[in-house]
């Protein structure tokens, strides 16, 4: 798992700063130079590829944050000095211009300081969406469960069985996979799906991401015993402690596991969150359960690298889901309540603050280039 880890990240400096969080925040910690700003839950790894579309506990598809594994109380401007960072480090990779590149990490931090600024939480699905945004998430709505669960799994030897994968789908060893199976068929009954009688037809170790790469994880097909046809794809993730923790010393709430902690900022963060999510403990470790999210629900910003004009709508869409996160999570266990948030805001568009952020993103994107570069020169060396 760890080859399998360092081979994703090998494959462009945008991946390793997909896999470096810690790295992001130990030099952060260090330098101590970003603008004071308000306490925030933040997902703590905010980045191009932490947005995507997922289907709420509402049956309703929405485009949102979606990654929380990170996730604390921390300044709000740690969020945005990483978002920022990532779009040059990503523009850089998908080879767009730096003049492009700095137009729009400017048009994410006005529309980041002015959604502070109006003090209002905004969700986007596909009533309220535009743009590519809106064909994303209209081609989401309209795709059919039948299509997702083809691209997983087959029928062998009269049995739904998911397809294995060499890249991200691996065989899980008999005795852990019985374990697995009675687990996931003992909790199904406990929840809202209990009525549908649904039974474990198979699991498979998965892989997706980058920084979790390695991470326990596990991808399960349940079938209705009393409804033709019905299936149901669960995805039940290790919990483990934030890359942050080391580097953040504010005080956090004491939260009764790891899973507890995702689970909660999450739920406080995202207008609706993804059906059945749900913090377990399977052998004494927590865990995230929750309705298969397909990695496919992303934008993909290669396709559309040659239209800057959507590029620039996107991420002001994400500009403002990321400050509605903020402002739908104030006034919770220490984070600043919403008429900070919008002084902040206001204070943002009018002072250097938005500046100072922009300047040290644009000199740590420089740094992971640099740290990049050395990663290869020992992954080609055969160090890893």
């Amino acid at each position: 798992m760890v080859k399998l880890k360092y081979k994703a990240m090998s494959l462009s400096a945008f991946r390793f700063y997909r896999g470096t969080c810690h790295l992001f925040y130990e030099d952060l910690s260090a330098a101590d130079i970003l603008p004071s700003s308000p306490l925030t839950w933040t997902c703590g790894d905010l980045h191009l590829e932490n947005f995507g579309s997922f289907k709420g506990d509402d049956r309703q598809e929405y485009f949102d944050l979606n990654d929380f594994d990170e996730a604390m109380l921390a300044p709000a401007a740690l969020e945005i000095a990483r978002m920022l960072t990532s779009i040059f480090i990503a523009f850089d990779s998908l080879g767009l211009k730096d003049d492009e590149a700095l137009k729009i990490a400017q048009s994410y931090l006005n529309s980041y300081s002015t959604t502070l600024k109006n003090g209002k939480a905004i969700s986007i699905d596909p009533r309220t969406a535009d743009g590519i945004v809106k064909a994303f998430l209209t081609a989401v709505e309209q795709r059919k469960q039948k299509e997702l669960l083809k691209k997983r799994a087959q029928i062998k030897k009269g049995k739904p069985t998911l397809l294995l994968d060499k890249d991200r789908h691996f065989e899980i060893e008999k005795t852990l996979k019985k374990e697995l199976t009675i687990f996931i068929n003992d909790t199904i009954i406990n929840n809202k799906y209990g009525s549908y009688d649904y039974k474990v037809q198979d699991c498979v170790f998965r892989l997706a991401g980058t920084g979790s790469i390695g991470v326990k994880r596990y991808m399960f097909l349940l079938k209705s015993m009393n409804t033709k046809n019905k299936y149901l794809l669960l995805d039940m993730k290790q919990a483990l402690t934030s890359s942050l923790q080391p580097y953040i010393k504010i005080r956090q709430p004491n939260w009764g596991s790891e899973a507890d902690r995702v689970i909660a900022i999450q739920q406080r963060m995202q207008n609706v969150s993804p059906a059945l999510l749900t913090p377990t403990v399977f052998k004494d470790e927590p865990y995230v359960l929750k309705h298969l999210q397909p990695t496919e629900d992303k934008i993909n910003f290669e396709l559309i690298k040659d239209r800057i004009n959507d590029i620039d709508k996107v991420i002001e869409d994400m500009a403002v889901l990321t400050a509605s996160a903020q402002l739908r999570s104030s006034g919770r266990q220490g984070s600043a309540i919403a008429d900070n948030l919008i002084d902040y805001g206001q204070n943002m568009l009018q002072s250097g603050d938005q500046v100072a952020i922009l300047n040290y993103a644009l000199q740590y994107a420089k740094q992971v280039k640099k740290d990049y570069k050395e990663f290869m020169t020992g992954y080609n060396e055969g160090i890893y």
